[in-house]
C-alpha cells in the first residue's frame, strides 16, 4: 500500500480515542482489484468459463461481497499499523464507523477504541505507615492446637433420646413456603447442618433446637431485608423440618499418642515448634497485607489519583467476582440455576467494588513505570520454580499449565505488584506500634 495520510487521533476522554483515517482512492482501487481477481479465480457463472469472466459481470454478482472484504482488509492493515506506530494500549475492539466505498473518492472511516492510560499517581513517596511489632505467645500455639484437634474429631450418633443442642450436627428434610406456596430453592433432603453455625437464615438454627431424631416441627422465620434473592427479602416463610439423625463431635486429647497422627513430629514439643514457625509466618504475611491495605487506602484518599477507568476493566473484574460469589454458592450446596440467578441480580452492587480494585491496579502498574520497576525473566522463572516445586511439579509442566490457563501474565503481575510496593514501604516513614493479639485471649 503507498504512503497513507498520517492517522487523526482524537481523545474523547482520558480512557477512549477515536482515530481517524482517510486512504487514498488509488490504494482502495488496488484493493477492490486483487479481490476479484481473487473472486474471478473461484467464480461460477452461467455462459462464462471459470476464470474468463469479464470485470462488469463480476461486478454485477459479487460487488457487496468484494468490497466487505475490501473495507475489512484496508481496515485492517491501516488501524493496527496506527495502534503499533503510536505505542497505543489498546484494550478493546474497535468501534468502527464507516459509510462504504464510493468510486473515486478517499475511503473515510473512524474506529473508537478504549485504551489502558497512562497515569501519573501522587502521594506515593514519603507515606506515613503503621507496622504491628508482636511477638507469639504461648496462648496463640494452645488455641492453634485447638484449630488442629478440630481436625481429627470424630462424628458420633447420639442414641441418647434427647433433643438437639447448640454445636450438634442434625441430618434435616425441610420444605419452606411463602404465602402458602411451596418453594423448590427452599427445600432439601438430607442436609447436614452444625447447629449454631450460622449457615441458614437468621432464627432457623435456634428453632431447631430440643428437637428429637424422628421429629417434624414447623419454623417460622423472617429473611432479612437485604437477602440476596428479592424475591423472598423482608417475607415470612414458614419451614416444614424433620430431624432424621443427630451426630457430635468427638475431640482426641492432645498428647503424645496425638502427635502419632504426623508422620514428622516426635513429640508433642515439636508439633508445637512447628505451629510456633507457622504462625510467625502467617503473622508476618498478615502485617504485610495491613500494610499493603494502608498504602493502597491513602492512595485512593489522594484527590489527585481519582483517575477515570476503562470500562472494559470494570467489567471484566465485576465478571470475576460474579465468578467467584456463584463458586462459593455452589460449595455452600445452593443449586446451579439459583446461583447463577442471584449472581447475575449481584452485577451492579459489585460495580464500585470492581472499579477501586481497577483503579488500585493501574496506580500502582503506572508507579512502578514512573520509577524504572520492572521484573526480569530470572525473576519470573524463579518464580515459576518456586510454584512448581511447592506443588510437586516439574517447571515444564507448571509452565504449560500456566501458558493454557493464560496465566503467565499474572505471576509477572504479582511480582511487579511485589516490588511495588517494597518500594512504597521503603520510601515510607513507619511507625512500629505494639498490639495485643485476638488470637492470645484465652476462649471463654
Amino acid at each position: 500500500m503507498d504512503e497513507i495520510a498520517a492517522v487523526k487521533i482524537e481523545e474523547v476522554n482520558p480512557v477512549r480515542k477515536r482515530l481517524s483515517f482517510e486512504i487514498p482512492w488509488e490504494d482502495v482501487k488496488k484493493g477492490l482489484d486483487a479481490a476479484y481477481r481473487d473472486v474471478a479465480k473461484k467464480a461460477r457463472i452461467r455462459g462464462f468459463r471459470q476464470g474468463k469472466i469479464p470485470r462488469d459481470i463480476l461486478e454485477r454478482h459479487y460487488k457487496e461481497q468484494v468490497e466487505e472484504e475490501t473495507i475489512a482488509k484496508l481496515i485492517n492493515q491501516v488501524y493496527w499499523d496506527a495502534v503499533k506506530e503510536h505505542d497505543l494500549q489498546v484494550v478493546t475492539q474497535p468501534q468502527i464507523d464507516q459509510q462504504g466505498i464510493v468510486q473515486g473518492n478517499n475511503f473515510s472511516f473512524t474506529a473508537t477504541v478504549e485504551v489502558e492510560p497512562l497515569l501519573e499517581p501522587k502521594g506515593y513517596l514519603e507515606m506515613e505507615l503503621e507496622k504491628e511489632e508482636r511477638a507469639i505467645t504461648g496462648q496463640d500455639i494452645e488455641n492453634r492446637l485447638k484449630e488442629v484437634r478440630q481436625m481429627f474429631a470424630t462424628m458420633q450418633d447420639i442414641e441418647d433420646d434427647r433433643g438437639l443442642m447448640a454445636g450438634e450436627f442434625g441430618t434435616l428434610d425441610f420444605e419452606g413456603t411463602l404465602a402458602g406456596e411451596a418453594l423448590k430453592e427452599l427445600r432439601a433432603d438430607n442436609y447436614f447442618l452444625e447447629v449454631g453455625s450460622g449457615i441458614l437464615v437468621p432464627g432457623f438454627e435456634d428453632q431447631l433446637i430440643g428437637m428429637k431424631k424422628g421429629e417434624t416441627r414447623q419454623i417460622e422465620v423472617r429473611f432479612p431485608d437485604d437477602y440476596q434473592a428479592a424475591h423472598l427479602a423482608g417475607k415470612e416463610v414458614s419451614f416444614s423440618v424433620v430431624l432424621k439423625g443427630m451426630k457430635e463431635k468427638i475431640l482426641p486429647e492432645i498428647n503424645e499418642e496425638f502427635v502419632k497422627n504426623f508422620e514428622k513430629y516426635d513429640s508433642l514439643e515439636s508439633l508445637k515448634a512447628d505451629i510456633f514457625k507457622s504462625l510467625e509466618l502467617e503473622h508476618r504475611d498478615r502485617i504485610e497485607a495491613d500494610v499493603r491495605k494502608m498504602i493502597v487506602d491513602k492512595l485512593l484518599e489522594n484527590k489527585e489519583n481519582q483517575f477515570d477507568v476503562p470500562s472494559s476493566f470494570v467489567e471484566r473484574q465485576i465478571f470475576q467476582m460474579m465468578a467467584d460469589t456463584q463458586r462459593r454458592l455452589l460449595a455452600r450446596g445452593m443449586d446451579k440455576k439459583t446461583a447463577t440467578e442471584m449472581t447475575v441480580k449481584m452485577h451492579d452492587a459489585f460495580k464500585d467494588e470492581a472499579k477501586k480494585i481497577v483503579l488500585t491496579t493501574l496506580i500502582i502498574k503506572n508507579i512502578g513505570r514512573l520509577e524504572s520497576i520492572s521484573v526480569t525473566e530470572d525473576e519470573k522463572a524463579a518464580r515459576i520454580g518456586m510454584i512448581a516445586e511447592s506443588r510437586g511439579m516439574t517447571v515444564e509442566a507448571l509452565r504449560e499449565s500456566l501458558q493454557k490457563d493464560d496465566l503467565l501474565d499474572h505471576i509477572e503481575y504479582e511480582l511487579l505488584n511485589q516490588k511495588v510496593f517494597d518500594f512504597i514501604e521503603s520510601k515510607s516513614r513507619i511507625t512500629t506500634v505494639k498490639k495485643d493479639s485476638p488470637d492470645a485471649r484465652e476462649d471463654k
